[in-house]
């Protein structure tokens, strides 16, 4: 997204300001991070682990307090008894 098309769009469309955010199909973390600044917490997940390894590795220092990877399957896949304001899917269909 070089001209951060897809970056406007999804903050013209969802407020992320102090909000609990599931990620499903988080891949690397490259949507990830276009949000996560704004956001209370975000959880995202991913089938593939080596996926996960990549995104926890890339993980800029000032958002590691805020964003938490996961290896899961959504079909299997058991939330934390807290709610989230947002759920986001991308790339997952």
């Amino acid at each position: 997204d070089p001209e951060e098309v897809e970056t406007r769009v999804i903050h013209d469309l969802v407020d992320f300001l102090g909000k609990d955010v599931l990620e499903i199909g988080c891949g690397d973390g490259r949507l990830t991070w276009r949000y996560a600044d704004r956001a209370a917490s975000v959880l995202a997940i991913d089938p593939k682990e080596a996926k996960i390894a990549l995104a926890q590795e890339k993980t800029p220092d000032h958002l590691r307090p805020t964003v938490t990877f996961q290896t899961a399957d959504i079909l299997t896949f058991e939330p934390p008894e807290a709610a989230f304001d947002i759920v986001l899917i991308s790339w997952s269909l």
